[in-house]
């Protein structure tokens, strides 16, 4: 009976092994056979996790290869939510504590709550040490889920210097304003990929397989700026704009024979690398956007366009009158006078509107028109920077004689800076204009170096007319001329002052006792080398663009030409007559 009993025993147990082998084997066979990629794809999911390996963006530098924006390394703090969200309180406390700056403790638990994810950004773009020291304080807590990822921070190692040129990135790393937005395809490196097996607790494993995808980094960008004369032209304009209580200034230099800007300065500006100042104000382009009457710096231009085509020289006489009614509109000189009889050169010395107005007359709108289309107003410069203005410049078929008469002393006629900068350029340089430039190359992340095109160069005026009008630019600096400031000692220089009465951008309307002042000049005047052009918006109802611009013209061409090692003249400026 016993015996018997037991064989029973060993059967049923027998039966139960083999049945719970079946279900083990149909199990395992359905896993494998049937769901085997399924569960593939889980285990994948569960078992590895995928980092960006971030590309660093190109270099931004000078002309002497001292970078302007740079990069360094940094973190981004992440999240994984389904091992977070049962300690998100206490997580987000220690957070909060750590970078208190940065992280607001309630969108922070809602955050680490986050339904269905597994991967939430907490704080991004944070120094490494700031970083590590937050995400070691969650882990020594003994709380798990949450990780950092590198990044790649932009850095402006100059602060504010050549800022509105360079531009600046926003939080995704894309590029705002300046180069960094004309160059960003270019600079935007392409992102690579580094994927490892991690445990349950997201800890990466040691020795376990690991996949990269490798980056490529970013091309940088080499400009014509030179850092130092823009780090001096930058102080000395901040200087001058908040001494005189000005809306805005700005100051460009430019090597007239290939049209290389060395510095491009504005005041105010912001400070890319702090992100203080970044304002609409303060970011856009003053040299390329904002649209601004030039006033009597258009003088030069007008006067070449008459000695080109052999209508005057800068010895030529004028009768200039006291007043003149042109359409209904009294127009006159900055100084009260009677009938003087002037020279050329004389008008552009002493900033006469009339004498300007009577020589331009000779012309009749459409020749003048074309000549300052062919000077380069009315279209861009191609620039390498966003959004260049073309300025305005009306068509000739519109034009009334008070439009022609104020065209020609530089009202009715809207510029920008590096317009200006074209057309005085082209004076300077024997009649012939090319395009201002502030990019001289872009070099590889394998080092190799693409020369950047310049743009094709126009005669515009002839040789002859280039030199007749220098010759009255010259007696501007003279001690009997408007901007005796702009002198430097051992060098000829020519230069015009301008004042122009001031748009009001709301209303397009003129206001009284509000005007831009300006001052261009080369240097040295009997054989060009650079062009400095400086601009005060809105300074005291009493400066003039010789008394206030004229200084700092002195300044910002004294360094350059020091820099750049430009002999001195060795010669004092022929004596020119202003009146006959």
């Amino acid at each position: 009976m016993t015996t018997a009993v037991t064989r029973r025993r060993l059967r049923l147990c027998l039966i139960v092994v083999l049945a719970v082998f079946l279900l083990f084997g149909a199990r395992l066979f359905q896993i494998q056979g049937v769901d085997a990629k399924a569960y593939a794809a889980m285990a994948v999911q569960t078992g590895t996790a995928t980092t960006t390996v971030p590309a660093p963006r190109g270099a931004i530098l000078d002309r002497n290869g001292v970078e302007l924006a740079a990069n360094v390394d940094g973190l981004t703090i992440t999240a994984d939510p389904s091992m977070t969200a049962e300690h998100a309180p206490q997580i987000a406390r220690i957070l909060y504590e750590k970078l208190p700056e940065h992280i607001d403790y309630f969108e922070t638990i809602e955050t680490l709550r986050t339904p269905d994810s597994r991967f939430v950004y907490l704080v991004r773009d944070l120094p490494a040490s700031e970083a590590t020291e937050a995400v070691e304080a969650v882990r020594d807590a003994s709380y798990t889920g949450v990780f950092t990822e590198k990044e790649v921070l932009r850095s402006y190692p100059g602060g504010s210097l050549a800022a509105n040129l360079l531009g600046f990135t926003d939080a995704e790393g894309k590029g705002v304003q300046g180069i960094e937005q004309m160059y960003d395809e270019a600079l935007t490196g392409t992102d690579g990929s580094s994927t490892f097996e991690v445990s349950s607790t997201g800890q990466r494993i040691p020795m376990a397989d690991s996949t990269v995808e490798e980056m490529v980094p970013g091309t940088a960008v080499k400009t014509t700026i030179d850092r130092d004369l823009q780090w001096f032209a930058d102080q000395r304009l901040a200087e001058v704009v908040s001494s005189a209580g000005a809306d805005w200034g700005l100051a460009i230099t430019m090597d007239v024979k290939t049209c290389q800007i060395l510095q491009m300065s504005q005041s105010p500006t912001f400070d890319p690398d702090a992100r203080t100042g970044i304002t609409e104000r303060n970011t856009v382009s003053r040299a390329t956007q904002t649209v601004y009457e030039p006033g009597s710096v258009m003088k030069p231009v007008t006067m070449a366009a008459l000695a080109d085509q052999g209508l005057i020289d800068a010895d030529s006489k004028i009768r200039v009158p006291s007043q003149m009614v042109i359409d209904g509109f009294p127009i006159g000189d900055h100084w009260d006078h009677g009938e003087l009889q002037m020279t050329a050169a004389g008008v552009i010395a002493q900033s006469s509107n009339l004498g300007t107005i009577i020589a331009a007359q000779q012309m009749d709108d459409q020749t003048f028109h074309d000549y300052l289309s062919r000077f380069g107003f009315g279209s861009t410069t191609g620039i390498e920077l966003p959004g260049e203005s073309a300025g305005i410049l009306a068509p000739a078929d519109g034009w009334t004689d008070a439009k022609h008469a104020t065209t020609s002393f530089g009202q009715g006629i809207s510029v920008t800076a590096v317009q200006m900068m074209r057309a005085l350029g082209a004076i300077a340089n024997d009649g012939v204009a090319c395009d201002p430039t502030v990019v001289e190359s872009t070099i590889a992340p394998d080092g190799t170096e693409t020369p950047n095109e310049p743009g094709e160069s126009t005669r515009v005026v002839s040789s002859d007319a280039a030199a007749q009008v220098t010759r009255m630019m010259e007696a501007v600096t003279a001690d009997d001329g408007t901007a005796p400031a702009a002198q430097i000692q051992g060098y000829r220089v020519a230069g015009k002052t301008g004042t122009a009465w001031r748009v009001n951008p709301d209303t397009g309307r003129y206001v009284r006792g509000q005007n831009t002042v300006s001052f261009a000049g080369f240097a040295p005047a009997d054989k060009p080398r650079f062009l400095t052009y400086i601009v005060i918006d809105k300074p005291p109802a009493n400066a003039g663009g010789g008394s206030l611009a004229g200084p700092v013209f002195h300044d910002i061409m004294s360094m350059t030409l020091e820099r750049f090692g430009v002999t001195p003249t060795g010669s004092a400026p022929p004596k020119v007559e202003q009146y006959w």
